[in-house]
């Protein structure tokens, strides 16, 4: 739940019509001088259901809203925010952001800005809009997936089941003359069971959710999801441990993009390059992968998690190559990184909430399909780990140095999928690893997730085809 500071019953409505004067807002935030000012408007309604111990013990809803005010000016970020939308309170506001401009002037010679709005570049259908299901259904939903996981095996000790979804209106308007608007629908939910048999404990994890109403669960089945979470932890239970050593190992198109975002993703948005906190810092131009890969961040695909029309700066959703066949071609920006190196923003200024200001994020990244066959990819690969689900992980975003727990794997005898595995690590390089892959699958599996950063979460999806690392280091257990 929320706790408001509200001025007045009336006032939600008043933000869905936009009854905020922008141009005079901006104008008074650049009374004192400044590069680049906007104002974020953004009205949530959050609704959660959350299953443990075979029951509901949660139902969520909530309402908030509240105003974002920044002031660009010196290459550095001037930010306040409030939920208190009265003419004083976001007057109040401006003067205060303004104060952070070092030139000084007469007020009187701001001109007002006539904002022209903005109209989308991506079209994102939201078809079954989850407003017109009744919390009941919902609740069937969630217990459904409950029963499918306990079902499995008598080995499942405790399953959680939690449905969210995020109702969000938002509004930019800029200090360039524009004026942008976006409607976001966030659907997700997952299921977390706990396996465990004679001392050994297995933990399985499954995540379904997109830009999307409740069409997510025709295609992606919330009880398909349990089912797959008990297997798994079933599985691994009776899973010997995986061997450790350098040896080649196979990411089907399943495992998601875990290794694409940790891995380069991050070391590709512009903050971090700037700041000499990347080992892509200065590389533009340059290789630093393999000819096979070729590395895409793609907001305007319809329904994925990291989707949406403008960017939580206004800037239109856009498709950006990022590394194309091998060579390192943009980074990703919002404006304030785009202006420092004299670029464009790529429309990856992102921003959790109102109480936060935008900084480059990715959105839906992943790795291209290439032309082989990812049955080829196995039969070619005589012996090795097979990684069908990747797990949590760690990268050094300065060097390029990771660490990624493997879910579910398998060892590979004679180019076939052997016995199952457990306690796997993948540990390697970034960009030795983008360098080292030899096969490149032509399909593509998405994975969904909330990015962390700077004490900001975001939704993003990653994707990536069957990749094969001929040579890699595998933590696990050393025999003697």
């Amino acid at each position: 739940m929320f706790s408001l500071r509200r001025p007045g019953v009336r006032a939600r409505r008043k933000i869905a019509l936009l009854e905020i004067d922008y141009d005079a807002v901006l104008s008074k935030i650049l009374a004192r001088g400044g590069d680049f000012a906007d104002l974020y408007v953004e009205q949530g309604e959050p609704f959660s259901i959350l299953c443990e111990e075979d029951r509901i013990e949660k139902v969520v809803s909530g309402r908030d809203w509240g105003v974002g005010v920044r002031l660009v000016t010196g290459g550095k970020t001037a930010y306040a925010y409030t939920n208190d939308l009265t003419t004083a309170s976001l007057n109040e506001l401006a003067e205060a952001v303004g104060r952070a401009a070092a030139a000084s002037k007469d007020p009187s010679c701001v001109p007002m800005l006539n904002l022209t709005r903005k109209r989308p570049s991506a079209d994102l259908p939201v078809l079954r809009p989850p407003r017109a299901t009744d919390t009941a259904s919902k609740v069937a939903l969630v217990m459904g997936a409950n029963a499918t996981a306990r079902a499995v095996d008598r080995r499942i000790r405790q399953v959680m089941v939690v449905y969210r979804e995020n109702l969000q209106g938002v509004t930019i308007a800029g200090s360039d003359g524009f004026i942008a608007g976006d409607e976001r629908t966030y659907v997700t939910a997952f299921v977390q069971v706990i396996a465990a048999e004679g001392g050994v404990v297995q933990t399985a994890y499954e995540p379904v959710g997109g830009f999307c109403g409740m069409e997510l669960f025709d295609a992606s089945s919330l009880e398909a999801a349990a089912q797959r979470a008990a297997q798994r932890a079933v599985l691994m239970l009776g899973a010997r441990r995986a061997p450790a050593g350098k040896m080649a190992v196979v990411l089907s198109s399943e495992a998601g993009g875990t290794m694409i975002h940790e891995a380069v993703g991050h070391g590709l948005e512009a903050d971090l390059a700037q700041s000499g906190l990347s080992i892509y810092s200065g590389k533009l131009g340059a290789q630093i992968a393999s000819s096979l890969i070729t590395v895409i961040d793609d907001a305007t695909l319809p329904g994925k998690r990291g989707s949406f029309r403008f960017d939580d700066e206004g800037t239109a959703a856009q498709r950006t190559v990022l590394v194309e066949k091998g060579i390192l071609r943009s980074f990703l920006y919002d404006r304030l990184t785009a202006m420092k190196d004299g670029a464009r923003s790529t429309g990856n200024g992102r921003r959790e909430s109102y109480r936060h200001r935008p900084i480059p994020r990715m959105s839906n990244t992943y790795i291209a399909p290439g032309d082989t066959d990812p049955g080829d990819i196995l039969r070619d690969t005589p012996c090795g780990l097979y990684v069908r689900k990747m797990g949590g992980g760690q990268v050094n975003t300065v060097n390029g140095d990771f660490v990624f727990e493997v879910s579910e794997g398998y060892l590979i005898e004679n180019g076939s999928i052997g016995e199952p595995v457990r306690g796997a690590t993948l540990t390697g390089n970034g960009p030795r690893v983008l360098m080292s892959i030899d096969k490149v699958g032509s399909d593509l599996g998405f994975a969904i997730g909330t990015c962390g950063k700077d004490g900001q979460g975001a939704p993003v999806s990653d994707a990536q085809p069957t990749l094969r690392i001929p040579d890699i280091v595998v933590g696990g257990e050393v025999r003697q």
